[in-house]
């Protein structure tokens, strides 16, 4: 009876910090895309003619699944089902993997950045890629120009 009440504050714990953790990335993230909201993207294959010498310009994150989410996952798998939380942790990878591709892009002093891709791999131990574990990296590269 204790473990299951031990386990039980673990998850409450989880869910709180968890879900407090998120809303501050996800308005970090709604900053730091308005501060860099005056560059343009495009998924256009060819740059335009005339806009200078092209830089490769990338972005990489990791997010790992936290144990509530995780938890929650692994019961709606078991009766079927669309794991909504994980689409909001994939989009708050992909939103920051483009921040970051952003922020290299001005720091090298483009104004514009095209045929931005983004390439995602799961992470974590085969026995976690068989089942609802690890976390997910998501990597976002374009040609920035100035």
């Amino acid at each position: 009876m204790y473990e299951l009440g031990f386990s039980a504050l673990l998850l409450i714990i989880g869910v709180i910090f968890g879900t407090r953790a998120q809303r501050k990335h996800i308005e970090q993230l709604d900053r730091r895309e308005a501060a860099l909201s005056y560059l343009v993207v495009t998924n256009l294959k060819t740059i335009p003619d005339g806009l200078g010498q092209p830089l490769l310009v990338t972005g990489s994150v990791v997010i790992a699944f936290d144990y509530f989410r995780r938890f929650i996952a692994s019961i709606i798998m078991l009766v079927g089902g669309n794991i909504s939380m994980y689409e909001v942790m994939l989009d708050r990878a992909r939103r920051e993997a483009l921040v970051r591709l952003l922020e290299q892009a001005d720091a090298a002093g483009a104004r514009e950045v095209h045929n931005v891709r983004f390439e995602f791999s799961r992470v974590g131990s085969s026995a976690q890629q068989a089942g609802v574990g690890g976390g997910a990296e998501l990597f976002a590269y374009g040609t920035a120009v100035r």
